[in-house]
């Protein structure tokens, strides 16, 4: 019989956790305090209100995959910036190279020999030939976006639910009884998503062919696995059948890859020979220094510069006066070059596997109907068995509550998990004693839940 949670308990359980977070934090508690003056909500970006503890722990130096607080507490980063320190914390070639950037200049409008290099390996590595760069993900998505919308000349675009793209306005969007609007916490819509975006549940070719029936989507954003409600895969054959869909109806597809990235060094996109028309990317592609790129295939390029005019390229829409800046594309040519190679992923894949397998036994060994996905080097537990196939399933099965307390009681011991769901990352610099010290803890957490 499959183990349930006590939510009285589990109540008690995290009030127990939050006092012994507190007392071991004062430093980061004043530091929240004094930013209540200063910075909205007290801190420097919405989503760091939403770490489980009382206040965010304020860090004081990271390095490879472990990072000290002001406290002087030492913890693992499993987390890793929500991808952005897929690289590890400040890899010695990234920071030489870096340093080295920043005495030469940083921002010119102009190019540099490296903005070539890594046109030419991102070529080598996606199998797109065409490339532009930006600040982040979200503004190529937005480009991405524009793009598929002006060589097609159509409104719509297509996503799945519960997806993320960024804070693009078309993305943030639900599907609710078979009506799309808004999806909760959307503030200031620019105008209702139903107006521009069309939402399916991942996995349903049936779905997906009916959305695109009415040859009105320009395109179809997506992830090749979802990961922002746990990691939903496809099931076997769906991407080759979509693809095929989709270039029926006359739509485009993009591959955001900004998590998927951990599946090879390639991406899905190699691994799952994906064939897309844009291929999104950001976060950790340059070590944490702000940066992103989209690229493109040969037929989208040919028809977007039979679009665009010499003297109208300003104002189109499209860049940022500092996209494509020298220090973001240093830093991202290091990166490629040194840190996120077939051989470190040889290394971090295997280390997703032993996180993988140390969760599953202990699910197994306490009756708890959850579940463990892994995606090349990442690792996500959901609280349902089987998997979800979809983002609605996976939402259905969500426990805030919970989800708070794992995070805590790991936090407590000395692991940061990515604070939205329970997603563990492996950088090159993780090792072996780090996804061990996860297993313990969340063994004891499992025991403490289920006695």
């Amino acid at each position: 019989m499959a183990a349930k949670i006590d939510h009285e308990k589990l109540k008690k359980l995290h009030e127990r956790e939050e006092k012994r977070f507190i007392a071991e934090h004062p430093r980061s508690a004043e530091l929240y305090n004094r930013a209540q003056g200063s910075l909205l909500g007290g801190v420097p970006m919405n989503w760091m209100k939403k770490w489980a503890g009382a206040f965010p722990v304020f860090v004081k130096t990271a390095k490879g995959a472990h990072f000290t607080c002001v406290d002087g507490r030492e913890y693992v980063d499993l987390c890793l910036g929500d991808t952005g320190a897929m690289t590890g914390h400040s890899p010695e070639v990234v920071a030489e190279a870096i340093c080295k950037r920043l005495r030469e200049g940083i921002t010119f409008m102009l190019p540099t020999e490296d903005a070539v290099w890594v046109g030419e390996e991102l070529k080598r590595r996606f199998g797109l030939p065409y490339w532009q760069f930006t600040l982040t993900a979200t503004d190529a998505n937005r480009f991405a976006i524009r793009i598929c919308r002006e060589i097609t000349q159509r409104s719509k675009i297509l996503v799945f639910h519960y997806c993320y793209h960024g804070t693009v306005d078309e993305t943030v969007v639900s599907l609710k009884d078979g009506v799309v609007g808004p999806r909760r916490g959307n503030l200031g819509p620019a105008v209702n998503p139903a107006e521009t975006t069309r939402v399916v549940e991942f996995n349903d070719l049936g779905a997906l062919e009916d959305a695109l029936k009415h040859h009105d989507v320009a395109c179809v954003l997506a992830e090749p696995a979802m990961t922002n409600v746990g990691i939903i895969l496809p099931v076997n054959g769906y991407w080759k059948a979509a693809r095929e869909l989709i270039r029926k109806y006359g739509s485009l597809l993009i591959a955001d890859e900004t998590h998927t990235i951990c599946a090879g060094p390639g991406g899905c996109t190699k691994e799952w020979n994906l064939e897309p028309d844009l291929f999104v990317m950001g976060k950790p592609i340059g070590s944490g220094i702000p940066g992103g790129t989209y690229g493109c295939s040969e037929d989208v390029a040919r028809r977007i510069a039979a679009r665009i005019n010499l003297e109208d390229c300003d104002v189109g829409g499209i860049g940022g006066t500092l996209a494509g800046n020298a220090l973001s594309l240093a830093a991202m040519r290091v990166t490629l070059e040194k840190v996120l190679t077939a051989d470190a992923y040889k290394k971090m894949i295997p280390l997703a596997k032993r996180f993988n397998d140390g969760v599953a036994k202990e699910i197994a060994a306490r009756g708890l109907p959850w579940n463990i996905q892994q995606l090349g080097c990442r690792a996500e537990y959901t609280f349902c068995n089987p998997a979800p196939r979809n983002g609605g399933e996976s939402a259905a099965a969500g426990d805030f509550e919970l989800e708070r307390f794992l995070h805590l009681h790991a936090l407590n011991r000395g692991v940061l998990l990515t604070p939205f769901h329970n997603m563990a990352l492996m950088c090159p610099a993780t090792s072996e004693a780090d996804v061990d010290l996860h297993t313990k803890i969340f063994a004891e957490a499992a025991r403490e839940l289920t006695s």
